[in-house]
């Protein structure tokens, strides 16, 4: 049990990749049903969890199928791919035992309620799981963009971000073996180094907003519960 779990707000950035398992495309359903599985189990500790979803498993916008688009369409699929998981993430937590509400970042009918922060908030307090949707509802920014501002307005007080690695390296580590590890460091030195292990208008977001960010790895057994509850995988990037 952590026991800096009770209380404890954090904003969860989920890549489509995560929920398609082994195969990287569409939605595995088994990854789907233990990642909804960690999220209620964090809940029943005490954690207040809000998860801004990715849909790159489903459509990338700057992959190679988006390389002849208008940037602005492509941009707006992958906002609607990200709906798709979304509304899978919720149905699976749902069907796992705990609540969770979806919230859209632009009106789609039934599909998910449409943004309003002090619902979400409310929902957050109320121990729901608040899956986001639709990355900030704009072009040109990334998920990653849409994780910090989301995070900033909840009054979440960390964003955890996984990756493929086990946290921020001075190099990349899979094309560098000496790329060192950091188990702290600061967002100023982050963006000092230019260290892409989040986007630059992100790591401004949560440096101004005071909002800490872990990144670990994603793939590691239990790891959403376990950074969700508080303990301390891969690399702390504080605020200050």
């Amino acid at each position: 049990m952590s026991l800096s779990a009770a209380g404890r707000s954090v904003l969860l950035k989920l890549s489509g990749e995560v929920l398609a398992g082994p195969s990287r495309t569409g939605l595995d359903p088994a990854t789907l049903d233990a990642t909804a599985e960690q999220l209620v189990r964090a809940v029943a500790m005490g954690a207040k969890v809000a998860v801004v979803q990715g849909g790159g498993n489903i459509f990338r916008g700057l992959g190679q199928a988006a390389r002849d688009m208008d940037r602005v369409s492509a941009d707006q699929m992958g906002m609607l791919a990200t709906v798709i998981n979304g509304l899978a993430l919720c149905d699976a937590v749902r069907r796992k035992g705990g609540q969770a509400q979806l919230y859209t970042a632009f009106s789609i009918g039934p599909v998910g309620r449409l943004y309003v922060r002090d619902a979400a908030r409310q929902d957050l307090r109320s121990g729901n799981v608040v899956i986001l949707s639709g990355g900030t509802g704009n072009p040109f920014f990334s998920t990653d963009s849409a994780a910090a501002l989301r995070a900033a307005e909840l009054g979440c007080e960390v964003f955890l971000k996984g990756t493929k690695v086990d946290g921020v390296y001075d190099d990349d580590p899979e094309k560098n073996p000496a790329a060192r590890r950091f188990d702290t460091l600061t967002l100023d030195e982050l963006i000092e180094r230019r260290l892409r292990i989040i986007d630059l208008t992100a790591a401004t977001l949560c440096r101004e907003n005071g909002i800490d960010v872990r990144v670990y790895r994603m793939t590691e057994a239990d790891s959403i519960y376990r950074a969700a509850t508080g303990e301390p995988l891969g690399t702390l990037v504080r605020a200050r």
